[in-house]
């Protein structure tokens, strides 16, 4: 028997509300586990709702995030931690200016549509006609100069809305995400229905390779 359209609404919110359960019960497991002196990075920090929790734990928490507005609100709440570095700026693959779509109805809520602002051309309900030259860093040499001293990279977050894709590509193709003791990843696949192959192909071989107690694909 098929679902009526307000069946599928349903589901799909239920889907959403356990998929955010669980990464609420797995930001708890990270903050439990670090400690003063770990590294953790948090890329697409928006507002600062995880770098927050990461920070009050005393590790060094370095935030990223590239929408000036986000970024501004992130400033304001974090800006005076001592062990807390932001970053006006996107992470990929490679170093470089950026291009920041932002989502068709962000006017009615600016603020909490910066969550949706991504470098990834071609995504679902965002813009393309007015764009906002970002800072882009080459996170892959950012890590490795963090591993210069420390052992490992305590905790990654990736939620870059569509960059993860190539971003983790590279981590695991150059072997760092072996020198990460978590990396979590929210995928957007819903997002650019073209790239679903790819997603495919990039989840087979992280599976293949790490636990999702190393590397976890389902963060949201």
């Amino acid at each position: 028997m098929s679902l009526t359209d307000a069946e599928r609404k349903a589901c799909r919110k239920a889907r959403r509300r356990l998929a955010r359960a669980r990464a609420e019960g797995m930001l708890s497991g990270v903050v439990s586990m670090l400690r003063p002196g770990d590294v953790a990075v948090d890329c697409g920090a928006n507002v600062g709702e995880v770098a927050a929790q990461l920070a009050a734990t005393g590790a060094r928490v370095h935030a990223f995030e590239p929408d000036p507005l986000a970024f501004a609100a992130l400033s304001d709440r974090l800006g005076k931690a001592d062990n807390v570095t932001l970053h006006n700026a996107a992470v990929g693959p490679e170093a470089g200016q950026g291009a920041l779509h932002r989502a068709t109805d962000f006017a009615e809520d600016p603020t909490a549509r910066t969550t949706r602002s991504t470098l990834v051309p071609g995504g679902a309900g965002m813009d393309s006609a007015d764009t906002l030259p970002v800072k882009g860093i080459d996170l892959p040499d950012f890590l490795r100069s963090c591993l210069k001293t420390h052992d490992d990279i305590a905790f990654l977050k990736l939620d870059i809305e569509g960059a993860e894709l190539a971003l983790l590509d590279r981590l695991d193709r150059d072997g760092l995400l072996h020198h990460i003791r978590l990396t979590v990843a929210e995928t957007h696949e819903g997002k650019f229905p073209a790239l679903r192959a790819s997603y495919k192909a990039l989840r087979d071989r992280i599976a293949a390779t790490y636990p999702k107690t190393r590397v976890n694909l389902e963060w949201t």
